[in-house]
């Protein structure tokens, strides 16, 4: 799996990236099929830093954006809101394959 961290007009301490590295596997447990994780973090606005989350897996792509006071503060909504994506859609593929099929509906006529 592929994981890169960009970061734009400024530049983060490699204490910091690895404490944003190390939420960022949390996403890998929680999702399999995950083949490439790219957060992007935006010091233009040094008060409020930006933080965009870009998530690759098999056949889908989820994107998470948030703003906050601190950088850690900003990565951990956008943790979160990829969190909640992924779980909505792992919840989806399940109930697809555990739902009754067409085979059900014929054999039942």
């Amino acid at each position: 799996m592929q994981m890169n961290i960009s970061i734009r007009h400024g530049h983060v301490s490699d204490a910091t990236q690895a404490v944003v590295q190390e939420k960022l596997d949390k996403l890998t447990r929680l999702y399999d099929r995950i083949s490439a994780i790219e957060l992007t973090i935006n010091f233009e606005h040094r008060d409020q830093p930006a933080v965009d989350l870009r998530v690759s897996a098999k056949k889908h792509d989820f994107v998470a954006v948030a703003q906050a006071e601190n950088l850690l503060a900003a990565v951990d909504a956008v943790v979160d809101k990829m969190e909640q994506q992924l779980r909505k859609h792992k919840e989806k593929v399940q109930d697809r394959h555990r739902g009754a099929g067409h085979r059900d509906n014929v054999e039942g006529e």
